[in-house]
């Protein structure tokens, strides 16, 4: 006798016999009722929509549901037989099962009770939202989204369902899709028994994001597991084409500790390509239809700054509730839909992150190209590894029989449907796509390193072409020609010794701060400007001020091209810096980070997009118009206010006041007043809002007025380099005396211990920045013996110094004893 169930709140069967149960009457408890996805939908409709997050409503149809139909309809032994010798790596057997599986569940109707209790569902949601509401129809596995297994795009989601046919339709086909595939293949993998899994079905009121924009978040970095950081993707249209990788996204990046604290840090924003959109299919067949976006709608960003920061805190508000219901740190992968009709943002999807988190924190792995050769193609990076093997260029699904263990899949895009195989390659590369699709997050859970978005992949790569793909260099990924060599390094964190000397690092390219904040650190003794000018802005700070009187045209081209979306283009070269030293504070906040203002030679300028109209023609560079000297001069003095605005908004707007601002070149103590003056003048005032100002020890009168300099700022940082040539009176850059070239001559030293001497007098902090520490053991130890405050070293040269110098406090120690 068949047992209808009563789907009322009032259910006398107990929710456990309930067909189907609103949203609201779920939360993150009832995985095993209602699969993850539902659960935590409901998790946050009772618990986060009370604190301002929207969440659209719907209701679930429950695993007895599930169960029940397959039991009713004698299913289980039908499908235990098709499964009893299936060998997921025969990719023709496991599509064969898979496909008669799927006919199996098809092909069997929905008993009635089950049918009425969806329709009585759908029609409450009609009630509310109007006859024939749009809904999505969305699968939900009692083992999906879990902290260790994200079975991410496994089984199918249907958009834009109207009517109870296409409503009974979509739940009967997400019944099926528990054995698509890619579903079967990946819960072999993991070790989950195909019946012991149950299939939720979540019936969700849709947001019109066909008329706006949608896409995925992070509540951490998914490529260094950085923890403070929330990275947000967005393009236009529905969101399955950013979840599916069919498109490469903008990317936003949110440092999470001051946004809390009321402060705008918007770190990077990355304009994607963008160019079609999925929308409503009105008049048609199917649901969906893929649309191109016009060009000037792809210049644009699909979010708004606002827009940007809500995501963001929503982001971390859902972090902390999971974090607290779970008892431990919960970074979370959020689907966020914005409607176009009221323009509202809405989270549609959350579950946790399940690469990063799991990863050891107590070793840190790190992989290093030995050579280079010709690059054949570029992406974003997924993965901070390095892969190499013989390509295999696949553009159907249904050819990925020809895929060899070991090979690198090279495809449009790589969707779920590819997953069979992808745990075999050695590294994947594809077109389209963007760091968080589910392509990408499956490559990450599998240990493959993975370069999304390329555009050409496919025309630029050939089969059986022998390729290395690194990912191991920032945010760019490389496809190399050949097979280059590379290591593999690993180094235990636990019981590393902590000096009284403080060990920082040099830090200037900002796509590396994220992952180099892992290794042991004080802080960042020196950030370097240039590279941000060099490689993010790559113009001339005049030529950008003086746009419309630029004499090379060519220079006009490049830099309009650059700043297509300023209008005003000074603001392009702010933005840029700012982000750009605000992602290294981020980094390592809230220690010290130490940023070195430009000090680009005449020369190097002149180098920059539209920088020889600017610049003078000088014999010596090396000791010419450099520096503090630049900064208060009329003839530059405008470029200096801009990096001054930039470094205002790193620490005003974005709350990053751990930034320290250092002066380079500084010949007297009266041309760092000057220089102070003009920083105030534009806001940046010494003392006020905790703002520090160091100077670069560098020039030879920068240690014999060391008393002097004292008065004028806060601290000073040793540049070996520059101090070893302007005491030895060479140019570092001859080939002809380069053999005189020594920071250990005694000359030097004794520079060095004068300079250390005074400032330990004067109270205030000393540190050196040079290349010196990080190539000479003995020379760091003679910092040491010095008193110096702190050492800041080349990232691949930190734990071993931080090793040298422990030891050498420690004879230091044994001999102020004895």
């Amino acid at each position: 006798m068949v047992q209808t169930v009563n789907t009322s709140p009032a259910n006398s069967f107990g929710r456990e016999h309930a067909f189907v149960l609103p949203f609201r009457q779920v939360g993150i408890a009832d995985i095993p009722l209602v699969g993850g996805k539902n659960a935590s939908l409901g998790e946050m409709l009772q618990e986060l929509t009370p604190k301002g997050i929207s969440v659209p409503d719907g209701f679930a149809t429950t695993a007895h549901a599930y169960r029940y139909f397959v039991q009713i309809a004698g299913l289980e032994e039908k499908l235990r037989l098709l499964f009893a010798d299936l060998d997921v790596e025969d990719v023709t057997s496991l599509r064969w099962v898979g496909k008669q599986a799927r006919s199996l569940i098809l092909q069997t109707p929905f008993p009635d009770e089950l049918q009425e209790a969806i329709a009585e569902g759908y029609r409450d949601l009609c009630d509310r939202y109007g006859t024939d509401t749009d809904v999505a129809v969305r699968s939900s596995a009692t083992a999906e989204d879990l902290p260790d297994a994200s079975f991410a795009g496994q089984q199918e989601t249907y958009l834009n369902v109207h009517g109870l046919k296409g409503v009974l339709e979509s739940c009967h086909k997400c019944f099926a899709s528990i054995f698509t595939d890619r579903a079967i293949s990946y819960r072999q993998i993991k070790g989950f028994d195909h019946f012991n899994v149950a299939l939720s079905v979540g019936v969700q009121k849709m947001v019109r994001s066909d008329m706006a924009s949608s896409g995925v978040m992070f509540s951490i970095d998914t490529e260094t597991g950085f923890k403070d950081a929330a990275l947000i993707t967005a393009a236009y249209g529905l969101g399955e084409n950013v979840v599916q990788g069919a498109v490469n996204p903008d990317e936003y990046l949110v440092f999470k500790p001051t946004l809390k604290d009321g402060y705008r840090p918007i770190l990077e924003k990355r304009l994607g390509t963008k160019e079609i959109k999925m929308v409503y299919d009105l008049g048609g067949s199917k649901f969906t239809k893929n649309v191109s976006v016009p060009p000037e709608q792809r210049r644009e960003f699909s979010l708004n700054d606002e827009e940007i920061l809500t995501l963001a805190k929503w982001a971390c508000a859902i972090e902390d509730h999971y974090a607290g219901v779970r008892g431990t740190d919960s970074p979370m992968d959020i689907e966020w839909a914005k409607d176009g009709i009221t323009g509202e943002l809405f989270i549609v999807q959350a579950r946790p992150e399940t690469v990063q988190s799991q990863k050891s924190k107590s070793v840190l792995r790190s992989y290093e190209l030995k050579a280079h050769s010709k690059i054949l193609t570029t992406g974003r990076s997924v993965g901070e590894m390095i892969g190499q093997g013989k390509a295999r260029v696949i553009l159907d699904v249904h050819q990925i029989d020809q895929f060899k263990a070991g090979e690198v899949l090279v495809t449009n895009r790589t969707d779920p449907d590819w997953e069979p195989i992808m745990k075999k390659a050695s590294a994947i590369v594809t077109n389209q796509g963007g760091r968080t699709c589910h392509a990408a997050i499956i490559a990450r859970e599998m240990g493959i390193p993975a370069i999304v978005g390329c555009g050409d992949a496919t025309t630029a790569l050939e089969t059986g072409q022998e390729i290395t793909v690194s990912c191991a260099e920032g945010e760019e990924g490389r496809a190399y020609e050949g097979l280059l060599p590379f290591n593999i390094n690993e180094v235990q964190l636990t019981n590393l010794p902590r000096t009284r000397t403080q060990i920082l690092m040099n830090v200037g390219n900002p796509e590396e701060a994220f992952g180099l904040s892992a290794i042991p650190n004080d802080g960042v003794g020196l950030a370097r400007m240039e590279f941000i000018i060099a490689n993010h802005i790559q113009a001339h700070p005049l030529a950008l001020l003086n746009f419309d009187k630029l004499e090379d045209e060519l220079a006009r081209y490049k830099i309009s091209e650059l700043t297509a979306q300023y209008d005003d283009k000074a603001q392009f070269f702010v933005d840029k810096l700012a982000r750009g030293i605000g992602t290294i504070a981020a980094a390592f906040y809230p220690k010290p980070v130490v940023v070195r203002l430009s000090d680009f030679k005449s020369n190097e300028y002149a180098n920059l997009l539209g920088g020889r109209q600017f610049e003078p023609k000088e014999e010596n560079p090396m000791i010419g118009w450099r520096g503090a000297s630049r900064y208060y001069d009329e003839k530059y003095r405008a470029g200096f206010d801009l990096e001054c605005q930039a470094m205002k908004r790193v620490r005003d707007d974005m709350g990053l006041t751990n930034v320290v601002l250092m002066v380079p070149f500084c010949r007297t103590p009266q041309e760092g007043q000057r220089v102070l003056q003009v920083m105030e003048e534009n806001g940046l005032v010494r003392g006020v809002n905790g703002l520090q100002v160091y100077v670069m020890c560098e020039l030879p009168s920068n240690v014999a007025m060391a008393e002097e300099f004292a008065e004028v700022f806060d601290g000073f940082s040793i540049g070996s380099n520059d101090l070893t040539q302007l005491t030895l009176g060479l140019d570092r850059d001859s080939a002809l005396v380069a053999h005189l070239f020594d920071e250990r001559c005694e000359a030097v030293t004794r520079m060095i211990a004068r300079a250390i001497s005074v400032a330990r007098e004067k109270g205030r902090k000393i540190g050196i920045c040079g290349q010196a520490p990080s190539d000479y053991p003995e020379f760091a130890r003679f910092l040491v013996d010095q008193g110096i405050n702190s050492i800041s070293l080349n990232p691949d040269s930190v734990l071993k110094t931080m090793l040298d110098i422990a030891d050498t406090e420690k004879a230091i120690d044994q001999q102020s004893d004895s």
